[in-house]
């Protein structure tokens, strides 16, 4: 298998947030959603999420940098160690300290006093979108072992590069040692005008003039469908309105809120009946729309 950094095409004296950055770049390359039925780029798009579950956790890429895994993650086994000639006259010399080594004691035809160990982690790397991450969502990991698979609830409020660890279900655990942990490895893809701020969600709202001046009931998008807003008559461009409840979910079922920042919109084309009616307006409505400006 190829060397992981090789794999990301970072250096090894990377830094985490290097390898961060040049995780997300490929994989939104070579997501399979992007290039439906390329089989290649699936392939390519499972490699880099493998590298990146051990290159992405600072413990494992330790563990890696100095020998003790492999790139599939697996445990490398320590060299063999001692001389020859040790199993002369029938017993079983170095070879039975080795064994011992690896299995326990040796003794009539059985290993005995073996040390348990905890099983092996699973490490796997999943995308969601803005949505989906906000109010939780359901996937299916394919474990490898004989095609097993496990429905996992990924918790609602996740954000993007956070780890979400599921104690015992990894590999089982050898002499009697407990299971070893599944890791997800989490990427969030950012909104197109949804922006998140703690458990709050940040949308700028476009209105017109009209409901600008004379107040209106709108629509807005929220995380769990369009709803009204009310805006209130004399809204600014930078108001912000609150829809308490429509934010960020988390884990104990509380939510945050979506905070509305209006911005008031001119028609495209411009309107000389408004414009005649603006002009005619201003001469007796004279203010300066600056003045906090030259507050200080």
């Amino acid at each position: 298998m190829k060397n992981l950094y090789s794999i990301l095409g970072v250096a090894k004296g990377a830094s985490q947030q290097d390898i961060k950055s040049a995780y997300r770049k490929l994989a939104k390359k070579h997501h399979p959603d992007t290039n439906p039925g390329d089989t290649k780029v699936e392939e390519k798009f499972k490699e880099i999420s493998a590298a990146y579950s051990i290159l992405g956790d600072e413990k494992q890429r330790a563990r890696y940098d100095n020998g003790e895994i492999d790139e599939s993650g697996q445990e490398r086994m320590a060299g063999f160690r001692g001389g020859r000639g040790s199993a002369a006259g029938g017993g079983f010399g170095g070879a039975e300290d080795i064994f011992s080594e690896i299995f326990g004691n040796f003794r009539g035809g059985g290993f005995r006093g073996r040390v348990p160990e905890k099983g092996r982690d699973r490490k796997f790397a999943i995308e969601l979108d803005f949505l989906q991450a906000a109010l939780g969502e359901k996937r299916r990991l394919t474990m490898g072992d004989g095609g097993r698979t496990l429905d996992v609830a990924i918790p609602p409020g996740v954000i993007d590069g956070q780890q979400i660890r599921l104690r015992g279900q990894g590999e089982a655990g050898v002499a009697g040692g407990p299971s070893g942990d599944i890791l997800i490895n989490v990427t969030v893809r950012p909104h197109s005008f949804f922006r998140r701020d703690g458990q709050n969600v940040l949308i700028e709202l476009p209105i017109s003039l009209p409901e600008a001046v004379l107040g209106a009931t709108v629509k807005v998008p929220t995380v769990d469908g369009t709803v009204n807003l009310k805006v209130p008559p004399g809204s600014n461009t930078g108001t912000t309105l609150r829809l308490k409840g429509k934010g960020i979910g988390s884990k104990d079922g509380g939510r945050g809120d979506q905070l509305v920042k209006l911005k008031v919109v001119l028609p495209d084309k411009q309107d000389k009946e408004l414009k005649d009616w603006v002009e005619k307006w201003a001469e007796s409505h004279p203010y300066d729309a600056r003045s906090r400006l030259n507050a200080g």
